[in-house]
This record gives C-alpha cells, structure tokens and sequence, in this order.
C-alpha cells in the first residue's frame, strides 16, 4: 500500500475521533493526530482546510473528510 500523507485533526474528547483514528490504526495507515484543542493555529488551519469548527477533520493527501466517513476515508487511501 502507498504511503499517505494523512493528518487527523481531532481533540480528546471526541468519541468519533477516537473511532476514525481505530479505523486508521486496524487499517495500518500511518497519520499524524493534531489536538486541536490544545493547538489553536492547528485549530485555525483546520477551519480554513475543511470550512468546519467540528471534529474529527481527516486530511489524506489534500483530501478533506469531515466526520468519521469510512467509504469517503477508504476511496482516499485506494
């Protein structure tokens, strides 16, 4: 499988964040998990990426998936 550039952006407090990140884990995709509530630039950048304030904010190469969206999530990695 390809190398992705992936980031999810997420807090901890989260419930769908932690299942995105499951997901990413059980499908052995490697991604950088960003806090935005503890990161406000990262918070700023993710508002401007994906037009949205809520969380999770996926990032796979460029492409924006907001909310846990397994078929969107799957057709980004293929």
């Amino acid at each position: 499988m390809a190398e992705h550039k992936v980031k999810v952006y997420s807090t901890k407090t989260c419930p769908w964040c932690h299942k995105v990140k499951e997901f990413l884990n059980e499908k052995k995709v490697k991604f950088e998990d960003i806090d935005v509530g503890a990161d406000q630039k990262a918070a700023n950048d993710m508002v401007e990426k994906s037009g949205q304030m809520g969380v999770p904010v996926v990032d796979i190469d460029g492409t924006i998936i907001v909310g846990f969206d397994k078929e969107a999530i799957e057709k980004a990695l293929a």
